[in-house]
C-alpha cells in the first residue's frame, strides 16, 4: 500500500497510518508505563472490538486530527504522533506522541519526531500555535520538548492530573530554527 504522506525527519520519517498499525498500536496501548505516561490507563476491549474502531478512524478521518505513524530509516515502526484539536480560527493545534518501542528511548527519536512534525505544520499550515501537554513530573519529556523549542507556560490540572502546558509559536520557532541552524 502506498501512503500518501510521508515526512521526512533525520533519523525517522512519518507516514500516514495504515491498518497494519494495528497490532503494534494495540500492544502500545496495553502497556502500563506507556499508559502512565499518556495519562491513561490501559485499554481494556479486545482487539477485535480494537480493530473495528481502529478500522472506522482509518475509513473516516476526521478534518481536526492528522495521525501519523513513526518509522526508522530501516522500516521499523516505533511509535504514533499526531496534531489534533485543529483550530484553524486561532491558528493553533495540539501535538501528542509516543514512540511506543521502547529500545528507541533516550536516542533523540522523539526529539526528532517532534521536530519534523512541527516543521511540517508550519511549512505546510496556517497554524501559528502548536502546543502540548506533559505529565509535571515527566521531566525526560520537558526536556525533549525543550530541544525542539516548546517552552513552558503554566502548570494545568485536567482529568485530575497535572500537566505543564507547554507551546511553540511560528515566530518562535523561526527564531529557533535560525539559532539552531547557525
Amino acid at each position: 500500500m502506498t501512503n500518501k504522506i510521508v515526512i521526512k525527519g533525520q533519523t525517522i520519517f512519518l507516514r500516514e497510518k495504515r491498518l497494519e498499525d494495528a497490532p503494534l498500536d494495540y500492544s502500545w496501548r496495553l502497556d502500563e508505563e506507556l499508559s502512565d505516561l499518556d495519562a491513561t490507563v490501559p485499554i481494556r476491549m479486545s482487539y477485535s472490538q480494537y480493530l473495528r474502531v481502529y478500522e472506522d478512524e482509518l475509513s473516516y478521518p476526521v478534518s481536526w486530527s492528522k495521525r501519523f505513524a513513526v518509522e526508522t530509516y530501516d522500516n521499523k515502526t516505533i511509535g504514533n504522533c499526531m496534531y489534533y484539536d485543529i483550530d484553524l480560527m486561532r491558528q493553533q493545534t495540539e501535538l501528542g506522541i509516543m514512540i511506543g518501542d521502547k529500545e528507541y528511548w533516550n536516542h533523540g527519536f522523539g526529539t526528532d519526531v517532534v521536530n519534523t512534525l512541527v516543521q511540517h505544520i508550519f511549512s505546510t499550515t496556517r497554524i501559528n500555535r502548536v502546543y502540548l501537554h506533559t505529565l509535571i513530573w515527566n521531566i525526560r519529556a520537558q526536556k525533549s520538548f525543550a530541544k525542539s523549542g516548546f517552552y513552558a507556560v503554566r502548570e494545568v490540572t485536567r482529568r485530575g492530573y497535572n500537566f505543564l502546558l507547554m507551546e511553540l509559536t511560528r515566530e518562535s520557532w523561526e527564531d529557533f530554527f535560525e539559532i539552531t541552524e547557525a
